[in-house]
């Protein structure tokens, strides 16, 4: 070995060494936060991690044993067919799988495209506000609907568009309308979701925005009006700029979530007479894992689903990256 692999050998150690007495020397600097983030991990590790092994489940024809733990049950159970896939080709080849796919995508793309703008046009147009004893009245009174539980959302929804007693029929019927059974018509179920997801989430959603637009230097805008600008440029040149990172960040995280809706308002919501529009990935795993006790079956359409959105999550976060440059990772 010659005198310069020699030395770029002790070089590349050289900086190995001066690498790990840097980390050592943060650790020991930031000590204090690192034990305030260790519950945290230690969470997420126990209730998140530690029984990811529950995925098993999915593949294996699982029966719970009386006088067995869970563990001991799902490592003895049997597979479920070659590689154990027998429960997802049943869910794919099944009756239900394209009406289930259409109505969770249409529902969290309609949630998206409705949904996501509302928010940040909300925060734009509060912003734009000078009296600061409106736009905090505003505010607060915009963002209380997002502390009601959904169980007080759709009983309100319930109230006011009952047949007979609800206010909106009544006014229907005032007018000379017919009266309008909105629960118990498939048509009407998705304008209803997506329309309560708004209304409950336009104030807590648009405190994102405007703690990003707070950044923002007050002499950007006084430099733009002394350059003529009129306030749709100033909100185009220097507010959305502004909040950009923070729209593409959330923009991803929503479409990662395309194909997630959650089971508890739909259940509430939903009937036999509204199935064909509101029955979704996670009502179907509600009714054949828990009330159907056919639990491998529903973790295996759990974990399809699961699948489906990493694939929007990532997807979504490199067109981001190349279209924008902004990305999660």
């Amino acid at each position: 070995m010659d005198a310069g692999q020699n030395s770029v050998i002790m070089s590349a150690t050289a900086k190995r060494a001066k690498t790990a007495s840097g980390l050592w020397y943060k650790i020991k600097q930031q000590k204090v936060l690192l034990l305030l983030l260790l519950p945290g991990l230690i969470y997420f590790f126990i209730f998140s991690y530690v029984p990811m092994y529950g995925i098993l489940v999915a593949f294996k024809k699982f029966r719970m044993q009386a006088g067995h733990p869970f563990w001991s049950s799902v490592f003895t159970a049997p597979w479920a067919g070659p590689f154990g896939l027998d429960y997802f080709k049943t869910f794919v080849n099944g009756p239900y799988f394209w009406m289930l796919l259409k109505n969770t995508f249409l529902l969290g793309v309609y949630s998206i495209v409705f949904g996501f703008p509302v928010p940040i046009i909300f925060a734009l147009l509060l912003n734009e506000l000078r009296n600061r004893y409106y736009k905090g009245f505003v505010q607060t009174v915009s963002y209380l609907p997002y502390f009601l539980s959904i169980v007080a959302v759709v009983g309100m929804m319930k109230l006011m568009l009952a047949p007979d007693s609800g206010i909106v029929n009544v006014l229907l019927t005032k007018l000379g309308f017919q009266q309008i059974y909105f629960f118990g018509l498939p048509g009407w179920f998705r304008t209803l979701f997506v329309g309560s997801h708004i209304w409950k989430d336009l104030g807590m959603g648009a405190v994102i925005y405007l703690a990003a637009l707070s950044k923002v230097d007050p002499e950007q805008y006084e430099s733009a009006v002394l350059d003529g600008a009129t306030r749709i440029k100033q909100i185009w040149h220097i507010t959305l700029p502004a909040i950009k990172p923070v729209v593409v960040i959330t923009l991803i995280l929503g479409l990662s979530h395309v194909v997630s809706v959650g089971a508890e308002k739909i259940i509430l919501m939903y009937s036999p007479l509204t199935y064909d529009t509101a029955d979704v990935f996670s009502t179907y795993v509600y009714r054949q894992g828990l009330v159907n006790m056919d639990f491998s079956f529903g973790a295996a359409v759990d974990l399809f689903n699961s699948v489906i959105n990493i694939i929007f999550l990532v997807s979504s976060n490199y067109l981001a990256r190349k279209i924008s440059g902004e990305s999660l990772w």
